[in-house]
């Protein structure tokens, strides 16, 4: 079987503003000594308004499911006894007038005087998706194969309509918000390992990034595991919304890793045509049409959630999980994508509205 493993991050708001607040430190050290958490679980992010978690690595997607269903009560247990609110939104939907601390450490204080605004407003939080690869060199292929349908799952897990307490436009801004970095948004295709690395070496060598970390691309391969990472998706609302994504990047993977063994030629798809479309994801989310990756033409966006689906339905048969994808993209075609639910929610009641739909019990 195939290892799945998830890392989530979630913002941590003031319990009376609504506000970012800076509590990680407290709301871990809390988490961390929860008997139901284990070393390594709960860590910091970037910002002290914001918390991460990582899974074990999984065998199921029900194994996924009650690991974030532990670690989410853990976190937000803590944030309760510290005096905070959980959120689980991709973008903060206000965020007041004064900068949020970034994190300790000597690498985080280097990127808020490397980095200064863009730091400064990566109030962001996403979903990561780690699939196990036999080695370093099949990891480079699976990132270049998944580079097309990469905008499809932006569109289908965009969680972030609001900023500054307002409507963006965009279902998910957090995307456009961390296309501004150096290295971010889609991957370029990557020959070959050697390829890979000859391209990261030469951004280290030039002093453009300060190191691997920032090596922002929405798939890459891990630096830590042997895995790839996919990491194009907003922050989901609940472990439900979660487990879909992790069920269709593995199969995905899989999906990919077949293709090579077959000899199927390598995706040709411009970087223009991708950035593009990874736009186009992000500011209409699954509200209209999506460019379609096999053919690269508009179709309605549930046909092309369709052909993903299709794309990958031998794989997630093989795994099990067929019925539970299927049943996730029903749910969510059904419900309107988590940004969509948001707007439904803020147009009701405003961001009061909104914080209390993404600070909701999971």
């Amino acid at each position: 079987m195939v290892t799945v493993g998830v890392e989530e991050e979630y913002l941590l708001l003031d319990s009376a503003t609504g506000l970012p607040t800076a509590e990680c430190p407290r709301v871990q050290a809390v988490a961390s000594a929860l008997p139901s958490v284990r070393d390594g679980e709960v860590t910091p992010e970037l910002l002290q308004a914001q918390i991460e978690i990582a899974t074990p690595v999984c065998k199921t997607l029900e194994q996924v499911a009650t690991e974030l269903r532990r670690l989410r009560a853990a976190v937000r247990a803590a944030a309760a006894a510290v005096g905070c609110r959980v959120a689980a939104t991709g973008a903060a939907p206000a965020r007041g007038g004064t900068c949020t601390p970034v994190s300790e450490g000597e690498r985080y204080a280097r990127m808020r005087d490397r980095e200064r605004r863009l730091v400064d407003e990566q109030l962001i939080t996403g979903m990561h998706v780690h699939v196990g690869v036999p080695d370093r060199a099949a990891a480079v292929a699976v990132v270049t194969r998944l580079r097309p349908w990469l905008p499809v799952l932006a569109a289908m897990g965009a969680n972030s309509p609001l900023w500054d307490g307002a409507d963006t436009g965009y279902a998910s801004w957090r995307t456009l918000l961390f296309g501004r970095w150096p290295v971010s948004g889609p991957p370029p295709a990557f020959t070959s390992e050697a390829d890979y690395e000859d391209r990261v070496h030469a951004l280290l060598r030039a002093r453009l990034i300060t190191d691997r970390g920032q090596l922002y691309w929405h798939a890459r391969p891990s630096e830590r595991y042997p895995t790839v990472e996919v990491r194009v998706l907003d922050v989901q609302p609940g472990p439900a919304d979660a487990v879909l994504y992790a069920g269709l990047v593995r199969a995905l993977v899989l999906r990919a890793l077949a293709d090579g063994r077959e000899g199927v030629p390598l995706p040709q798809v411009s970087g223009e045509l991708l950035a593009a479309n990874t736009w186009w994801a992000a500011r209409h989310g699954l509200s209209g049409s999506l460019c379609d990756p096999r053919d690269g033409r508009q179709r309605p966006a549930a046909t092309v959630v369709a052909a993903l689906v299709e794309r990958t339905e031998h794989e997630l048969a093989r795994l099990g999980d067929l019925s539970v994808v299927e049943a996730g993209v029903d749910r969510l075609l059904l419900l309107g994508t988590p940004a969509q639910r948001q707007l439904q929610a803020y147009r009701a009641g405003g961001v009061p509205g909104v914080l209390d739909l993404i600070t909701q019990d999971w």
